[in-house]
């Protein structure tokens, strides 16, 4: 059996990893093609182009980069219907796994498309739905409350459960190696050019505000490939030097150690749940795009953890908020109260997408393989 993959994101590249690892376990002859990261890569994957290529967010922003994600669209879905795969099997980024799905469906209406990750429709635009499943067989939602949504919609569709879950930890030694004399303080300015162009110069003002009260505080900056470079030249002036970190075992033991995190809204605030950090939310974008998002809300929050534990303990400063004048003295509450309130929220989110039952990324292989079975029998 081949399967094509799509991720366009580094948490699509974690996601597509643990499924290709679970559907190695259950199905050992299985190949794939497509497009990923390096963990998909590593899990046997040559990526028909860099993932990073996709790693593009909001409508204006999009807007430089339209002809060349056209003509990789285009070429993706050649891909496929060149591949002879079983399945196409397309991984968040809908934008880019949406258009793919559609010129494979409009080609092989037979092809089974799954998609990984079920679209916030429950958060804004509930119409993505019923458009989804013009294209879309069977979806794997990573929150418990998100299957109804898919199968009113005409798709199939099971909760997986969320990959942060099983996650492996930093071990004792491991997190022994960012002990330090004063407090350590997670920046986490995003994994996209435009959200580490834009959030990084507030983090590092943020940063300053910190020193000013704890001189001998220091400041982790776990980042990925694709801006690696980019937060080099942006963290260069920080009051405090940040240490940078692309390693995974480092990762881990910074998340582990950190006695507070300003994060970027996203999956990150599940990974410092899963580690019991607590956090600021901050987050910034093209002003049209934001109005645009706003309009089309129906929650009050962006943030994971917040929405999972139906609690709204973790603070958010977004868009005309995201100042260092308002995030620093939240963040230095957290430092100097303690985490209260949002531990009580991390643990019961934590319990909510899976924690001690089955690996998440098994439990979506299982889905793939069942779902697929079920359609070669009717």
């Amino acid at each position: 059996m081949t399967l094509f993959l799509i991720a366009g994101e580094p948490s699509g590249d974690r996601l597509g990893a643990a499924l290709m690892a679970g559907l190695k376990a259950l199905s050992p002859e299985v190949t794939f093609q497509g497009i990923g990261g390096p963990l998909m890569q590593a899990e046997g994957l040559e990526s028909l182009f860099p993932m990073e290529e996709l790693s593009v967010m909001g409508l204006v922003e999009v807007l430089p980069k339209y002809f060349a994600l056209k003509r990789r669209i285009a070429e993706a879905a050649e891909a496929m219907l060149a591949s002879g795969a079983q399945a196409l099997i397309t991984i968040d980024s809908p934008d880019f796994c949406l258009r793919v799905a559609g010129i494979v469906k409009a080609a092989r209406p037979d092809v089974p498309v799954i998609h990984y990750v079920a679209p916030s429709v429950w958060a804004w635009r509930p119409g993505r739905a019923a458009k989804m499943a013009r294209v879309v067989d069977h979806v794997l939602a990573l929150l418990p409350f998100e299957p109804p949504y898919m199968t009113a919609a005409g798709m199939s569709c099971d909760f997986v459960g969320h990959p942060v879950v099983a996650e492996p930890l930093a071990s004792k030694a491991e997190t022994e190696l960012m002990a330090g004399n004063g407090p350590l303080v997670l920046a986490l300015p995003g994994s996209r050019k435009g959200e580490v162009t834009r959030l990084a110069p507030v983090l590092g003002q943020v940063v300053a505000r910190i020193k000013a009260v704890h001189p001998s505080a220091r400041v982790a900056l776990p980042t990925v490939r694709g801006v690696a470079g980019l937060v080099q030249d942006l963290t260069a002036d920080w009051a405090i030097p940040p240490r940078i970190i692309q390693d995974a075992p480092t990762k881990r033991a910074a998340f582990a150690a950190a006695d507070v995190a300003i994060a970027a809204s996203g999956t990150v605030s599940l990974e410092l749940a899963a580690n019991d950090c607590p956090m600021v939310i901050a987050y910034d974008m093209n002003p049209l795009t934001l109005w645009l998002m706003r309009r089309a809300a129906l929650i009050d929050t962006v943030t994971l953890v917040n929405l999972v534990s139906d609690t709204r303990v973790v603070p958010e400063f977004i868009g005309p908020d995201c100042r260092a004048d308002l995030i620093a003295p939240a963040v230095l509450r957290l430092l100097e109260q303690g985490a209260g309130a949002q531990r009580d929220a991390m643990r019961l989110t934590m319990e909510r997408l899976g924690r001690g039952g089955p690996a998440p990324g098994l439990r979506a292989a299982q889905s793939v393989l069942g779902f697929l079975a079920r359609r070669a029998r009717a």
